[in-house]
């Protein structure tokens, strides 16, 4: 079943501390497993703290050699929402369509959506995102690019599964 090895970072300072439950953990692991076919290998709780953010995802990616990253929380205004800056700084090529289509599929439920300041992109052969810290968010950002997420794999790692026609596109 675990074609790829997922990771999930929640960016929460009261998750960290243990002061909060994680409540969009369970929700990433289910949509996983329904959209992509695998488990979630490996999660960590870390603050909004940009070194050791910073710090985690390099070791997921790199040394964990997690195929594809999740960052959950951290991406709206407030001075500690810090995670698509750190995500930048970690990421090799930026992805902006799969952020785009995140807002615009949130902007669907409420015109707030245009306020997240989510990122995406690619380290070496993995692929990074954010997702919204609120469970809401969690599954309607997920949802508008999940079905894209095993192309972009596909295609990240060079696998024979990647030469779809793209509706004759030639994208």
């Amino acid at each position: 079943m675990s074609q790829w090895k997922i990771g999930v970072i929640t960016a929460s300072d009261s998750i960290a501390r243990g002061e909060r439950e994680d409540d969009r953990i369970e929700l990433l692991k289910v949509l996983v497993r329904e959209w992509l076919k695998c488990e979630v290998a490996v999660h960590r709780k870390v603050p909004d703290n940009m070194e050791e953010l910073q710090e985690t995802m390099i070791e997921l990616v790199d040394r964990e050699k997690c195929d594809l990253l999740i960052v959950a929380g951290g991406t709206g205004l407030s001075p500690r929402d810090v995670t698509p800056e750190v995500t930048q700084w970690v990421i090799d090529r930026p992805m902006p369509g799969l952020v785009e289509e995140m807002r615009r599929a949130g902007m669907q439920q409420s015109r707030r959506a245009m306020l997240t300041r989510a990122a995406a992109g690619t380290r070496g052969n993995s692929l990074i995102f954010n997702l919204p810290g609120h469970p809401k968010g969690v599954k309607i950002c997920f949802e508008a690019i999940a079905d894209m997420l095993p192309d972009a794999l596909y295609i990240l790692q060079g696998t024979e599964k990647a030469d779809e026609d793209w509706g004759g596109l030639g994208w």
